[in-house]
């Protein structure tokens, strides 16, 4: 049921999508993105040392626009964020959104104590708490949805990934159409989202 709906939003927002996405410049990008290198990496691979900062290679332009955009309107809350791209214009977003969808991701590991769990959360969900699986919206290898604005989440740091759900969860991060990350990360208790979040930062 839910990766039906899943499917369905997919289309809805690719027919009727409001905003016009990666249409930037490549090489203006990399330039405009070098004050973001301290917290993501120089290649966007972010920093082991901040792991609650996430990759940013290879991500979708389309999603990576939607969130600069949101952090400028303060339709998603960060007090890192917002003065960062607060003189950013539209350009300047969709230019630093296609440098980073051009850059390889890496990957990261798995600690083994959470694979099992978090392979069957990601991959299966939990038929008791109605939590639905993952891989519905995000794809069997973490890749997404660019066309629904689904996020590549394969390899992102354990502890982005973590947060981010917490944050769903808390409803302190609320810019998910139609509330779908707040209603799934709501059904996940605290060790499921760290156990699937783990397994996630290994994904490839």
């Amino acid at each position: 049921m839910f990766r039906n709906f899943c499917y369905l939003m997919s289309s809805i927002l690719l027919i009727f999508s409001f905003q016009a996405y990666a249409n930037g410049d490549i090489a203006a990008g990399k330039s405009k993105s070098s004050v973001c290198a301290a917290c993501h990496g120089i290649d966007g691979n972010g920093a082991e040392a901040l792991p609650m900062q996430p990759r940013l290679a290879g991500q979708h332009a389309e999603y990576t626009e939607k969130q600069l955009r949101e952090f400028k309107s303060g339709s998603r809350n960060n007090a890192i964020m917002a003065p960062m791209v607060a003189a950013l214009s539209d350009e300047d977003i969709s230019d630093i959104a296609v440098y980073y969808a051009s850059l390889k991701g890496t990957t990261g590991t798995s600690s083994p104590e959470h694979v099992d769990a978090g392979e069957k959360l990601y991959r299966a969900g939990d038929a008791n708490t109605g939590l639905a699986a993952c891989m519905a919206c995000h794809g069997p290898a973490g890749n997404g949805n660019p066309a629904a604005l689904y996020p590549s989440i394969a390899g992102q740091f354990a502890e982005y990934t973590a947060i981010q759900l917490k944050a769903f969860k808390s409803e302190t991060r609320a810019n998910d159409a139609n509330n779908v990350m707040r209603s799934v990360a709501s059904k996940m208790t605290n060790d499921e989202i760290d156990a699937v979040a783990d397994y996630i930062e290994g994904l490839h």
